[in-house]
């Protein structure tokens, strides 16, 4: 009887072990990747704007100065717009030398102001004002990130109803009756086109007043979700 039992326990013993060693063998059998995707055209409703300055001076105090008082000229008239966000960007100053002799000529300092907003006429008329001084570096638009995200979301479900759809298909031209999924990768991606269009003039205006706002295009973003993963047919 003892030696029985002992041959019981024994068995028992390697069953759960071959029962624990299935459970931990990695799935390679009936496997299937599938992707799909979800796509949408997403109007820009962000504009986002570079100015900038650029002065020359023998002296890098004086030019220091009056490159600061500039910037805080366009800081001040942009409290005028609170619906749109101004923030200084970088500024530099480097000595210029003479190509003939090397000797220091003079130096030159620029310095930028980024403009953000969802208000396109407004921030027009703000670059416009600006214009009496800077120059327009850039123009361009974008999906605002609570935009994009809102999107997102939405097709985050459509791309997971399209690879449903597809391991559905694939699971019927096999001749199986389910599937169980395997594993599931999501994955945004957007793309920006240039869009910008700008018809007023980048020159500096004389009347600041009567200066045409810019005429804009926003245009559109593509905004993409994949899903890519794996399936096991049963």
């Amino acid at each position: 009887m003892r030696y029985l039992a002992l041959t019981t326990l024994l068995l028992g013993t390697t069953l759960s072990t071959m029962t624990i060693a299935a459970e931990k063998e990695p799935l390679n059998y009936n496997i299937v990747n599938v992707q799909a995707e979800a796509t949408r055209q997403v109007s820009n409703d962000e504009m986002h704007a570079v100015l900038f300055i650029e002065k020359t001076n023998k002296q890098p105090a004086e030019l220091s100065s009056q490159i600061a008082q500039l910037m805080n000229q366009a800081m001040s008239l942009a409290k005028k717009y609170p619906q749109v966000k101004v923030e200084t960007g970088s500024q530099t100053t480097y000595p210029v030398y003479d190509n003939d002799n090397q000797k220091l000529k003079e130096w030159r300092g620029r310095a930028e102001v980024q403009i953000e907003s969802k208000d396109f006429k407004a921030a027009s008329q703000l670059i416009s004002e600006l214009q009496q001084n800077f120059q327009t570096q850039s123009i361009n638009f974008s999906v605002s990130d609570e935009q994009r995200k809102k999107v997102e979301n939405e097709l985050m479900v459509e791309a997971s109803k399209s690879f449903q759809q597809r391991a559905q298909i694939i699971t019927q031209a096999w001749n199986k009756s389910s599937y169980n999924l395997v594993n599931l990768n999501l994955n945004t991606s957007n793309y920006y086109p240039q869009p910008v269009m700008m018809r007023a003039s980048m020159a500096k205006f004389a009347d600041v007043e009567a200066a045409p706002l810019q005429d804009v295009s926003a245009g559109e973003s593509k905004v993409t979700v994949n899903a890519n993963g794996s399936i096991q047919l049963k």
